[in-house]
This record gives C-alpha cells, structure tokens and sequence, in this order.
C-alpha cells in the first residue's frame, strides 16, 4: 500500500435512534447511515472534514477495501499529505439517505411490511440527508465541523449545511454546484427516471425479488454519463474511432464506435453496484433543491445567515453546473459580505473533473485549508473565573468542567490572568488561598485573524499548551489548545 493511502478500511453503520422527520411531513424509524472514517478525531474535536458524495457515490471515499480492484472514489483527494490530510483531519463520508450502499433507503427492508419499500419509500429532499448526517455527526460526537466538502449533488449538500446548521460549519468548499437545480439539469434527470419507468422489469418499483430493471437503470446511466464528460474530452478520448473493427457494422445492436461501446460498458456495469429506486429518489430531490424556496426570495437573502467560510470551485468545460452557477452562489456570499473564494479548474474533462483532475484540485483545497485562523478552530463555550475567587473554587470549576486551564477575567470581563491545574497542584502543596497568589499575570493571547501556524508556533515559543483568544478589548472569546492546533499547523506529527 502506498504512503499516500490511507490503506484498508472498512464502511461502519449507525443505527438512528428515534423517528427522522422529513420535510415533507413523514417519518422514518429504523434509518441506518453506512459512514467511512480516515485519520484520527483529536481532543477537542475540531479537525472533523465531512465529504458529502455525488449522485452514483456512496460512503467508500477513501482507502481500499479487502479484496477491491479499486480504491474510494475519491482518494485522490483523502489521504497523507492530499487535500484532505489523514495526518491532520478526521475525515467522514456517509452515504445518503435513500441510497442503496448501507443507509436506510429504498431497497431497505420496511420494518412494518418487512419487505424493501420501493415507491412506499416517502419522498426525500437534499434537506432530509443534511439532517441524517448532522445526526451522524453529532453520534460521533462533533458540535462544530471543521470543513464540508462535496461535489456536484455533493456540493448542494455542502450549501444546505450551511444553510441548515450555520454553526456546525467552520469552512465550505462547495464544487461545480449549484444553488438550485435548472431546467436543464431536470430536464436530464426526467430523461433518465423515464428510462427506468419504461423499463417493464421496473413493475412500479417491486422487482426486488426478480429481474431489475436492468435496461432502464443502464440507460439512464449512459445519459447523465454523457453530461459529465464535455465535447473537447469525448473528441480527445474517443474520435470517431471504432471499436475493434475497421468497417461499420451496418445494424443497430453492435458498437461501431469507441464511444458507444464505452457508453454501454458504464452502463451496465452501473447496474451491478447501484438501485434503479434510488436513483428515481434521488434525481427528484436534486431537482426539488433549491435555495431560494421557488423564488420567494433572493439567494443572497437565502445564504446571509452562514458563518463558514467558503471556497466555491467551478469548472471551466462543465457544462452541466456551468460556472456561472457557481459564480452566483460566489455574488451572493460577497452581497452578504461573508468571506469567499473563487477558484476555476481549467479542464476539458467537463463535469468529471473534480474526480479527476488531481493536481488542480489537491492545490485548490489544500491552499484554502491551509489559511484556517485561530478563529476557525477555538473552543467558544470558554470556561473562566473571576478574579477574588479562591483556590478551592479553581479547583472545583476544572474538575467540574473538565478544564486544566481557567482563564481569570478582571469585572469589566477583561483577561487579567491565567491559571492551570498544575498551579492549582502547587497552591495547594504550598497552603495558597486566592488566585491572584499564583495566577500567571502576563499571559500569552491569540487573536481571530493570526493563523494557526503563528498560534502553534507560540505556544511552542512559550512551551504552553493553551491560548486564550482575546478580542480588541482583551476580552475573552475562546481558546485553543496545543492539541486542537498540531494536526492543523502540520508542526507535530
């Protein structure tokens, strides 16, 4: 295996407690999440990076699982010194409610008919996933991710998380995406759910003890892979090549072309790993997507309640999600005056191109990642004490708390110094009372803007292992441990 892989894993399941209530208005009880992790949680919890996956993705992202010709779909990204560094970030893909790779979907067993649900699966919508993965996400443990990434139906994720959650999201990099589906991206879908309805095997959705809707499922495939590759891209790859033969076959079953053949090849073997339900659930909530709620309000109006800070990536060839998508998204973040990066990845791959173009996108992310500051990645929720308060009250706010550092804080609210457990250790050996005895007066502090490496290079400067973070005013906002910071500055391993 090599060092850049995160080598092998394996998909976990989670079992959701309760009933999920959808937008829609049903429920679901029962709902599984299949999840994959890569890299470690730290301490604080704060270098959590979720990958949200495209239409035909699943949970397997990253690493290679026993026995697999191939690894996650998109380990060119995860992994030890990619974009999403396994050595600093614990990162989390979870398949989507209504798939079919793990998580509760269509092709699920129905607890109440004990039966897969076919069309008695209730309809979903881009909203409903978000709110099984923040569920994920909290059984983990997480209050506040770190990052969310995804592409394409992915990228819709990424938005509705910031929309749904906007103070679960500390960065965003939403990729050739949208805000809400157009006509054209319906358009297709329609096409292909048509496909699959056509099919006779499909038998209004119960052929989950017979034949699947092989055909239908195939073609649709063949279709939107159409859409995710561009016309520069099939001239360079295919031509008018033909398909080991010299002369046309003159009739309408053969392959004459390259291009047809590969069509076909990506369609059939799109039948053996996915479910034609799911494919119908899923294309129907793309298409519901949409920020602006039918157009009852602007999509600047939509976005001003986000907090993250967002990369939006686009792609110069897609014609599918066209860069001007992307670039709307890009004015209503900055008419919101909500920090946002636009990158553009010269491609001919079209669409495809951010599951293949390695090393534009390992620098797009990478880079953006790479200038988090401490405001990112502190912890808000401080616990501090007053000046005045004895020892004893130290000691009893740490063990309480869970803390080893307390901040002292003057009646204005002010940081007036800082004490640690091991002071508080000390006080008592030496019969200590009041804080101000063995309070540390001159303290080292960190603001919003410095970078985490500056944060981290003080703390080893100093040798201390936790910063408080102070406003203009030198009071007291967060703080961030030496822990917290380590795996993100990359300078301790």
């Amino acid at each position: 295996m090599r060092r850049e892989s995160v080598g092998q894993v394996e998909t976990q399941c989670c079992l959701i407690p309760g009933e999920v209530a959808l937008e829609h208005g049903d429920r679901l009880s029962d709902v599984r999440v299949a999840y994959e992790t890569y890299g470690q949680l730290n301490k604080e919890k704060s270098n959590a990076v979720l990958v949200c996956h495209a239409l035909s993705g699943d949970a397997h992202a990253g690493g290679w699982h026993r026995g697999a010709e191939k690894p996650g779909w998109w380990d060119l990204i995860i992994g030890p010194g990619k974009a999403l560094d396994t050595d600093k970030y614990f990162v989390i893909c979870s398949n989507v409610l209504g798939g079919c790779k793990g998580t509760t979907g269509p092709s699920s067993i129905n607890s109440k008919t004990g039966r897969p649900y076919g069309m008695d699966f209730p309809f979903i919508t881009i909203k409903d996933m978000v709110e099984v993965q923040k569920m994920l996400v909290d059984y983990l443990g997480i209050n506040q991710l770190f990052a969310v990434v995804g592409g394409s139906f992915g990228g819709m994720q990424v938005l509705q998380w910031c929309v749904s959650y906007p103070k679960s999201v500390r960065l965003a990099v939403p990729i050739a995406t949208s805000a809400y589906s157009s006509p054209q991206q319906i358009a297709f879908n329609e096409v292909g759910r048509r496909a699959i309805t056509s099919d006779p095997e499909w038998n209004n959705g119960d052929y989950y003890h017979r034949a699947p809707p092989a055909r239908g499922l195939s073609l649709a495939r063949m279709i939107g892979h159409i859409t995710y590759l561009s016309d520069e891209s099939m001239h360079q790859k295919f031509g008018r090549r033909l398909q080991n033969k010299s002369e046309y076959s003159f009739d309408f079953t053969s392959s004459d072309f390259q291009v047809e053949s590969y069509l076909r090849y990506h369609g059939e073997n799109f039948v053996n790993r996915f479910d034609a339900n799911s494919y119908l659930y899923i294309t129907k909530a793309i298409d519901y997507f949409d920020l602006t709620g039918k157009g009852s309000v602007s999509l600047a109006e939509a976005l001003k309640e986000v907090e993250a800070k967002f990369l939006v990536i686009s792609i110069s060839s897609d014609w599918l999600y066209p860069s001007y998508q992307c670039k709307e998204i890009v004015g209503a973040l900055i008419a919101d005056d909500i920090d946002v990066r636009h990158c553009e990845i010269k491609s001919n791959y079209g669409h495809d191109a951010f599951l293949l173009e390695s090393g534009q996108m390992n620098y797009a992310i990478k880079s953006f990642l790479a200038r988090t500051s401490v405001g990112d990645i502190m912890i808000r929720n401080v616990v501090t004490i007053g000046l005045g308060s004895s020892i004893e009250d130290a000691a009893r706010v740490m063990m309480t708390e869970g803390v080893t550092h307390l901040p002292v804080i003057s009646g204005e609210g002010r940081l007036a110094g800082i004490v640690t457990a091991w002071d508080v250790s000390r006080a008592v050996a030496l019969k200590y009372t009041l804080l101000e005895e063995i309070m540390t007066r001159e303290v080292v502090t960190s603001h919003l803007s410095d970078p985490i490496e500056r944060a981290a290079r003080s703390m080893n400067d100093h040798n201390i292992s936790a910063l408080p973070v102070v406003d203009e005013w030198s009071k007291v906002i967060g703080m961030i441990t030496s822990d917290g910071v380590s795996r993100l500055a990359g300078l301790c391993k």
